[in-house]
This record gives C-alpha cells, sequence and structure tokens, in this order.
C-alpha cells in the first residue's frame, strides 16, 4: 500500500522517549523508551522508498531496509520481523547499539531539513515484538547432520555463524574462556546501550536450538586446538581482539591508570551480581573521583558514561583531534554531553603526574596538519602549550589489538598478517590450517558488531561448501 509510505514531508523525525539526562545519570537503564505502535507506524511510514536504497547498501548486512519499513507501516509486523531476521541474527541488538548515524541512517536520501527515517528505532521495535508476541522460535533444521562444528568464541560473530549453522543441520559446539556467553557484548557494553537479559536470551534460544556451550573453555589452556581439530569436521576461530593499546608516556605505569575494558567489565560483572574486588576496592569504580579517559571511539564514550552512572566527581575526554574526526557515534557524543561529560578536544597526553598514583594528566594541544595517506589530518603537537588535567582515574580507550593466537593455541603454522590478525584467504575463510576458518574482529582488527555478525554469516556459508565438497569426493571415492 504505496499510499502510506513518504511522509517524510508532512511527518517530523522522532526518536522513542529519551528519559531526562538527570533521571538517567543515576541507574544504567536504557535511555530510550520503546516505541509504541502507533508511533513505529508513523515513522516506518517517513520512508521514501528509493529507487536506490543506500540504507540497504551502507549497511554491512544488506538488511532489506526499505521492505521492512514498509511492512512495519502497514500494520504487517510478524512479516517485517522475518523480513528483518532474514539477514540480520540479533536485529534487535544492532538496533540498540549499531552506530546508525554513520551507516543506514546516515545514508538516507531524505535531504537536510526533513531528516533521515529513524531506522535503528523501528528495527529494535520489530524484534522486541516479535519476542515479546512468541514469534521467534527455537531453531528446527529439516534434517539433522552428522558433521559437527567446532566454535572459538562466543561473541557476535560466533554465535552469529553457529545460528546459521544450526540452521542447516549440523551439529554446534562452542567453546569460550570467560564464564558467560555473548563476548564483549555482555562485559564490554554497559546496560544503558544494551541491557544483558537481551543477549542472555539470545543464548537461551541457541541452547534450546541444541547448541551446545563449553564455558570456562579456553583454548589452548583447557583444549588444544588439534583436539579440536579431531573432535569437529571444521573449527571456526571467531575469538575477537582484546589486547589493549597502550601508551608510551612517562609515567604510564602509575596506579589509577587502567585499560578502558578491565573497567568496563567490572562494571558489568558488578551489575551482574558478581563479586569484583577491583571494583569493592575503588581501583575500578570511579565513584568521587576525577576521571579522565583517553580516546574516541564508541569504548570511550562507554567509559564516560559508566563513569558519571558511578558517582564520579568529573569526567573529561581527552581526543586528539576535533569532534567532526571522532570516529565514535556522534549520538554517543551527544548523550554523554547531555550528562555532563567534558570534552577536550584536540589535546594529547604527553605523561602522567604522581609519586605514587596518579594525580595528573599533563597534555598538550593538537593542530591539525596535511592529511596523511588515508586521507585524516595528522595531529600536530603545538610547542609550549602544556596544560594539567586533574586525573584520580585514567582509562586508556586506545582501541584494541589482536592477541598471539599461535602462541596461545599452541598452533605455530597458524598465519598471521603484520597486524597480528588471522590471515585467511577471503575466498574460502579458511585460515593457513585445512578446516579452520576464521571470522570477526581477529581477521578484520577492531571494528563493529555489525561486521562481526556479517563475517559469521559468511564463514558459516563457507563451512557448509567446504563440507558439502569433503562429503561429495569421499561419496566418489567409495563409489569407486
Amino acid at each position: 500500500m504505496a499510499e502510506r509510505m513518504l511522509k517524510f514531508v508532512g511527518t517530523p523525525q522522532a526518536m522513542p522517549d529519551k528519559r531526562p539526562a538527570a533521571e538517567r545519570r543515576r541507574d544504567f537503564d536504557e535511555i530510550y523508551e520503546g516505541f509504541a505502535k502507533e508511533k513505529a507506524a508513523e515513522q516506518a511510514a517517513r520512508c521514501s522508498q528509493c529507487g536506490v536504497p543506500f540504507c540497504q547498501i551502507h549497511c554491512p548486512l544488506h538488511n532489506n531496509i526499505p521492505d521492512w519499513l514498509k511492512l512495519t507501516a502497514e500494520g504487517r509486523l510478524e512479516e517485517a520481523y522475518e523480513l528483518s531476521s532474514a539477514t540480520n541474527n540479533f536485529p534487535e541488538i544492532c538496533g540498540r547499539i549499531c552506530p546508525q548515524d554513520r551507516l543506514c541512517e546516515g545514508n538516507c536520501v531524505i535531504e537536510k531539513g526533513f531528516e533521515a527515517v529513524t531506522i535503528g528505532s523501528v528495527e529494535k521495535y520489530i524484534t522486541d515484538t516479535a519476542w515479546q508476541r512468541g514469534w521467534v522460535k527455537p531453531i528446527q533444521p529439516r534434517r539433522e547432520r552428522s558433521e559437527s562444528i567446532g566454535i572459538v568464541g562466543a561473541g557476535p560473530a560466533g554465535l552469529a555463524a553457529a545460528e546459521q549453522l544450526r540452521r542447516k543441520g549440523y551439529q554446534v559446539a562452542i567453546y569460550d574462556r570467560y564464564d558467560r556467553v555473548g563476548g564483549l557484548l555482555i562485559y564490554g557494553i554497559p546496560n544503558f546501550k544494551l541491557e544483558k537479559e537481551i543477549v542472555q536470551r539470545r543464548e537461551t534460544l541457541l541452547r534450546d536450538s541444541k547448541v551446545t556451550f563449553h564455558l570456562n573453555c579456553e583454548v589452548g589452556r583447557d583444549v588444544s586446538l588439534e583436539e579440536l581439530r579431531a573432535r569437529h569436521g571444521a573449527v571456526l576461530i571467531a575469538t575477537g581482539v582484546y589486547k589493549a593499546r597502550d601508551i608510551a608516556a612517562p609515567g604510564v605505569g602509575l596506579a589509577g591508570i587502567a585499560p578502558a575494558l578491565d573497567y568496563l567489565t567490572a562494571s558489568n560483572r558488578q551489575g551482574l551480581g558478581d563479586t569484583v574486588p577491583a571494583f569493592e576496592s575503588g581501583t575500578l569504580n570511579a565513584a568521587g573521583k576525577n576521571v579522565v579517559v583517553i580516546g574516541g571511539g564508541d569504548t570511550a564514550m562507554d567509559c564516560v558514561r559508566t563513569a558519571v552512572r558511578q558517582g564520579a566527581k568529573s569526567v573529561k575526554c581527552l581526543y586528539r583531534r576535533d569532534r567532526a574526526n571522532m570516529p565514535g557515534s556522534q549520538r554517543e557524543v551527544k548523550h554523554a554531553e547531555e550528562e555532563g561529560v567534558e570534552f577536550v578536544w584536540l589535546a594529547a597526553p604527553q605523561a602522567f603526574l604522581g609519586k605514587d598514583k596518579v594525580s595528573h594528566v599533563r597534555t598538550v594541544r593538537i593542530h591539525l596538519g596535511m592529511p596523511d595517506a588515508s586521507g585524516r589530518q595528522t595531529p600536530q603537537e603545538i610547542p609550549n602549550s602544556h596544560v594539567n588535567i586533574e586525573a584520580d582515574l585514567v582509562l586508556m580507550a586506545l582501541g584494541f589489538d589482536p592477541e598471539d593466537l599461535p602462541a596461545a593455541m599452541s598452533a605455530p603454522d597458524l598465519g598471521v598478517t603484520g597486524w597480528n590478525t588471522l590471515k585467511i584467504d577471503w575466498k574460502s575463510m579458511m585460515t593457513s590450517l585445512d578446516g579452520v576458518f576464521a571470522a570477526g574482529d581477529i581477521v578484520r582488527g577492531a571494528s563493529l558488531v555489525v561486521w562481526a555478525v556479517r563475517d559469521g554469516r559468511d564463514a558459516a556459508e563457507r563451512i557448509h561448501a567446504h563440507l558439502t565438497t569433503k562429503a561429495l569426493a569421499a561419496q566418489r571415492i567409495a563409489a569407486e
């Protein structure tokens, strides 16, 4: 019913209701309410149904966005859910944490002044409604296969691959060194962006679909990669990247300086009811402290907003480029500013001051020079522009690098790139070891959850093709 669409001219863009900053500073609940049915349909109807859907093209999963927006506008929500979940294993998660302002919504063709369709909020609404109405069912393959797949890593890439392989009837076992399923979804992302129940119900769905989980099981410590290769028809490595990048500066070893992920993990574990000694001792607790977060990505935004909620005395985000060059979501920056975070743009740390514990961050002002080979302007220090910023807790959110997997897994023949990510044949997604595949951040480097889902889905297809080819070859040999 096309007449229900193209309402962007007369209907202004509207997000779901956002809780006041003063209220949300006091808790870790999600900051947006859900759309009401009528409001979701109204916002979906703003879609222009353009001939070339740039929102779909710029989505790593190439979600059928215009189609499920149209179905939502027409009140056909179950069909909208089926279409949305056909290309995305976790639509309600991506709807919450994807940087839509840089992906689908950022490429909406509706011109400025009318503003983009609120794609992420509608996506979240569709699948939350599906869960509420019981449309999300455990997987029941048409036929079971005897081959089993071992997946190393229970993050988004591993979980997406597991779901796709289970749909094809494979027996799937996931191995993860942590005690909960979800990887960074459970321990790296705060509740105000992604409540843990959203991840945990996906785990329950996979368990009900007969996916087996081996938690607190580290490959290389509790089981070897060779054992997994002997146990399974194929192995997928989807460990993600967890090694925090450091900074070479005087005083970096002082107490009170911590990696961002350690801080976020402590906060999330405490919220899940775990006993966290580093949090209880105050080491990784921002309460009453002057907090400085160094970095400009989404992890930095998670840190500053968590510190606010823990009752920090002050929270500053130090970033060496300007706002326009910040890699994190601009929407997140706005939320942080509303909640009282101060951004110190064009400033970089030079040293950390203090005797036994950090007391100040010595910063230098930055000028953005000529673009480098990547097209980004090169940060250049301005002489004699030093400023000392008071700090009781400094969090390093400078990004993540891969761990040394060949050493950790006692697999010296596992090939890596110059960046220490796993080297794969992108056509087959197989590593240098036969039958061992890799996907997600451990291949492409630290990236977005939506890219991990895409890689997991692609890897599942390549594994299926590999095992099908092997089975046909075995049949031919047996026939001879």
